[in-house]
């Protein structure tokens, strides 16, 4: 494991600009804010019953001031992005390479830190709406967002289903979750629906157990489902075992899946992304691991013979489970019982040291201003940002329940 316990030299400020961006998030500041009436068109004009869901199932889906970031922030990023990408290598022949992964990061004056990567990252649909709502505004700073997104992510799709199967059609695409209609984030499976099907592709909301297997695939409705968007968090699909067979058996093409899981998302990744030693055995050049090394923060797979250094160190560290999704099961070791850290140290855990999130303080009329913590997240596809968004919220984790939180549109300053 090597010496989990080490001081780290405290490295000095990444970005020169530091004082103004925090300036910038650290003020309700009328000339650097969002235009709200826009954002509340582009979210009526998705029709009345998804605006009415919206306003009923996550009235604080959406956050009421953009976060600020720097170019040298957003160049640190992108640098760690493309070492990940270094180190777990070309992907397979003729195989998807997975949709909408999710590069989270929290950005403070030490730099931009990744703290994990998702191959499930939720909210693409969502942010495409709430970036395309202000693009004839006049804001403060510039959008990374790629044009067209809708274009951009039908794209995405149809080019999942070329790399295994050719010139075939995209005709039929499942959104796969566990009861989709009690899930949060039901409105999003409803607009990339609805942006499916304006291009004359069908597509199907439903829970997994819907799907029905026979010989040559998976079916619903009585349609052969050509491409499964999968959001199921049960990553090895050990509870469905009729799409993995079909995935398997290459019946369907199944964006993300298992594969994609085991090479970027398995926490324990993260341990060798930050291991000096590792990468050097691994070849990766010096410029990824320099990246790496400053980019994401160390991280070791938990073992309980290490027990007694990492209760005395506990304070410096965040416990998160292999296999965890969204923040659960995860701790921050200042907040540990003693009862929850024992199980920890008998279960799959890793522990990465403490990278604290940034702030943006929001101003709602009627409320005493607030801070807000935020992370960042670059929604990648082959390598390559498509769009850069954040998440505000209170508390560990970012769970859509905070006034004035949820997801913020990032404006980079030049």
């Amino acid at each position: 494991m090597g010496d989990p316990v080490a001081p780290v030299e405290a490295k000095e400020h990444f970005d020169v600009d530091h004082d103004f961006i925090a300036h910038l998030n650290g003020e309700c500041l009328d000339w650097a804010g969002m235009d709200g009436s826009a954002l509340q068109s582009a979210l009526q004009a998705q029709g009345d019953a998804w605006y009415g869901l919206v306003k009923e199932r996550c009235p604080h889906l959406f956050a009421a001031a953009p976060v600020f970031i720097s170019e040298l922030q957003l160049k640190q990023m992108r640098a760690v992005i493309a070492a990940v990408e270094e180190v777990v290598g070309a992907p397979e022949l003729h195989a998807a390479l997975g949709v909408f992964y999710g590069y989270d990061f929290h950005l403070n004056g030490q730099g931009a830190h990744l703290i994990e990567v998702n191959t499930n990252a939720g909210g693409g649909f969502l942010n495409a709406l709430l970036i395309d709502s202000q693009r004839e505004s006049v804001l403060y700073g510039v959008a990374v967002a790629e044009q067209n997104l809708e274009q951009v992510f039908i794209a995405m799709c149809r080019n999942e289903l070329h790399l295994e199967r050719g010139d075939a059609p995209l005709k039929n695409i499942a959104i796969v979750d566990e009861h989709p209609e009690s899930q949060y984030l039901l409105p999003e499976f409803q607009l990339a629906k609805t942006m499916l099907e304006r291009t004359g592709i069908a597509a199907h909301i439903v829970d997994p157990v819907a799907l029905e297997a026979r010989d040559d695939g998976l079916y619903c409705s009585g349609a052969r489902i050509d491409l499964i968007y999968n959001r199921l968090t049960d990553f090895d699909l050990q509870q469905y075992p009729h799409i993995h067979s079909a995935w398997d058996r290459q019946q369907v093409v199944l964006t993300p899946n298992p594969a994609h899981y085991r090479r970027y998302a398995d926490k324990r990744k993260l341990a060798q992304f930050s291991d000096r030693e590792w990468l050097c055995r691994a070849g990766i050049s010096q410029a990824s691991m320099d990246a790496l090394l400053q980019g994401i923060p160390e991280t070791y797979i938990v073992h309980a013979k290490d027990a007694e250094h990492w209760w005395v160190e506990r304070k410096q560290w965040f416990f998160k489970p292999v296999s965890g999704y969204g923040g659960k099961g995860a701790y921050r070791g200042e907040k540990l019982t003693k009862r929850v850290f024992e199980e920890i140290m008998q279960s799959d855990y890793v522990a990465q040291r403490l990278a604290l999130p940034g702030e943006r303080k929001i101003c709602l009329e009627g409320v005493e201003p607030q801070l807000l913590k935020f992370d960042v997240r670059c929604y990648v596809y082959d390598g390559r940002i498509q769009l850069v968004a954040a998440r505000l919220y209170q508390g560990q984790t970012t769970n859509f329940r905070t006034p004035g939180g949820g997801f913020a549109l990032v404006r980079v300053v030049e």
